[in-house]
């Protein structure tokens, strides 16, 4: 079972938009709310106060329209591919333009339907991976007749070390932004995702744009979490068995017992999305008591050490904790040795899903 806390995202977003103060906070809902629902969150979040959306995929934006309605702002992070700009302008949505061509087919589009359309610029201040050059930005501001084709609601940047408060890369990527703020000056500027928000009201200008943090993912890399942790993660144990010492376990006979062991077997595995990374890694809790995950993770099935339970205090039918108050989704991912978003958005659908709103 899925638990999610609807209203933990309402709070966290309330949390980080008062630590942004008094810029605007929008809200990250890619890959359907970091798999969580966007259906359920999406408009959780417009009820919260925030009008400004970010997605990755025209699909994904052409769906939170349906979701949302007219009135909110829905930027698409990709921008438009060649030949889909019809419909960035049926679906009210706003390219993210990521390159010289983007940007040019853009302008086409907008001087064509006999009004300017709205933009936002994407600059690359040092992660080498979605933006403008800085060569193409000395192009484009040579040339303003492509810029001026469009209303550019929006200059953005993304931070590649964020979550590291100390890393050099954070000061040098301000330091970039503020020089391409001069040289392309927009109303509205955005450099702060999740991370960037605690690094200071300096990286905030004008929008910061929080995806994993709304939901419950730590912003930073130390220190403690500030946001509200929002799923719950359970799995029915579906066997338990008593076995002797030295008895192989699960595939490959990778693990074996030390000692006679009492063994539960999970009905949830790498086909739900749990990692097969965690195999003799991870653990799972019930009661508040710790029960390690033995041997490999399968598609459908995780072995667990049961022995420290009383006899007969975990039968089959009961559920135990993956990710809860005892192991939040960032420890559980560090276990499988990845982050907390891989996790968050590895979680499969054949979880039977619960919303808490209140």
């Amino acid at each position: 079972m899925l638990t999610i806390d609807v209203a933990a995202i309402a709070e966290n977003y309330r949390l980080l938009q008062e630590q942004a103060q008094p810029v605007i906070c929008a809200a990250v809902v890619k890959a359907d709310a970091y798999g969580l629902g966007a259906e359920e969150i999406a408009p959780t979040l417009a009820r919260a106060g925030c009008q400004h959306f970010f997605v990755a995929h025209l699909e994904e934006g052409i769906a939170l329209r349906r979701i949302l309605g007219a009135g909110a702002t829905i930027a698409v992070l990709h921008g438009p591919l060649s030949g889909t700009e019809a419909d960035f302008i049926a679906h009210d949505l706003v390219p993210v333009l990521n390159s010289l061509d983007q940007i040019s087919r853009w302008a086409t589009t907008a001087l064509g339907s006999g009004g300017k359309l709205p933009a936002v610029l994407q600059v690359d201040t040092g992660m080498a991976r979605f933006g403008l050059s800085e060569t193409d930005i000395r192009v484009l501001v040579d040339d303003r007749q492509q810029l001026n084709a469009f209303d550019l609601r929006l200059v953005m940047s993304h931070l590649a070390c964020a979550d590291e408060p100390d890393h050099p890369a954070n000061a040098m990527q301000l330091a970039l932004f503020r020089q391409i703020r001069k040289i392309l000056p927009c109303r509205r500027m955005s450099l702060a995702a999740s991370s960037g928000i605690f690094l200071g009201p300096e990286y905030h200008f004008n929008l910061v744009r929080p995806g994993a943090a709304l939901y419950g993912i730590a912003p930073q890399a130390v220190g403690p979490n500030p946001m509200r942790p929002v799923v719950r993660l359970q799995g029915k144990v579906v066997q338990v068995r008593e076995v002797p010492t030295n008895t192989p376990v699960g595939y490959g006979h990778s693990a074996k017992t030390t000692t006679s062991s009492r063994l539960a077997t999970v009905g949830l595995g790498y086909a739900d999305g749990f990692l097969r990374s965690l195999s003799g890694h991870g653990s799972a809790w019930f009661n508040g008591s710790q029960l390690p995950i033995v041997g490999r993770v399968s598609m459908d099935s995780i072995i667990l050490d049961a022995t420290a339970l009383p006899a007969g205090s975990l039968l089959p039918g009961a559920m135990v904790d993956l990710i809860s108050p005892d192991q939040d989704l960032d420890a559980l991912a560090r276990d499988a040795g990845t982050i907390g978003y891989e996790l968050l958005t590895s979680l499969g659908s054949r979880y039977h899903r619960q919303y808490i709103h209140s």
